[in-house]
């Protein structure tokens, strides 16, 4: 899929700019910062449900 955004020239510039420094594509740098992104969320969910579990273990096995 193919997502076309606007940056403004300052967030222009500093994309170039950390994509330089590590040597890969403007291009490619967006879409590991977007992958990222989406892969913390899910991340975080995963960790605070698995609080929420370990926390009402013990009820949730009395009801069970």
């Amino acid at each position: 899929m193919v997502i076309p955004i606007e940056l403004t020239p300052a967030l222009e510039t500093r994309l170039r700019h950390e994509a330089q420094q590590l040597g890969i594509p403007p291009e490619m740098l967006a879409r590991l910062a977007v992958e990222d992104l989406l892969e913390r969320q899910q991340q975080d969910f995963r960790e605070a449900a698995q609080r929420v579990l370990d926390k009402n273990r013990e009820l949730y096995e009395r009801l069970a």
